[in-house]
């Protein structure tokens, strides 16, 4: 019997069901060069260990994540942590798939 909580046995429990890779999607264009190049040091990284960088490298690699860069104004996360215009959160409920109940 394999335990619940194995991690190799629940990583490839997850690869069965995985039809693409889970998108991740970043504001910062240093940060996704980062993370797609691998550690590059600099003043404000020299306190992030880089094991943290190689592992999203792996992560990109094997095609369970996709990094991509989208701009502050189109970014949809955005709505659920800053003030935001009636406009501004109509756009990003639109583009995460949320509708109002009377649209339905």
């Amino acid at each position: 019997m394999v335990e619940i909580f194995d991690p190799t046995y629940t990583r490839s429990q997850r690869s069965i069901y995985k039809e693409r890779a889970n998108n991740i999607y970043e504001d910062n264009s240093a940060c996704v060069t980062q993370l797609k190049e691998g550690y590059i040091k600099s003043d404000r990284t020299k306190h992030i260990p880089p094991r943290f960088f190689s592992y999203t490298q792996e992560l990109e690699k094997n095609q369970e994540v996709d990094i991509q860069y989208v701009r502050s104004s189109d970014n949809a996360a955005d709505l659920l942590h800053k003030g935001a215009s009636y406009y501004s959160v109509q756009e990003a409920c639109s583009s995460i798939g949320m509708r109002r109940l009377q649209d339905l």
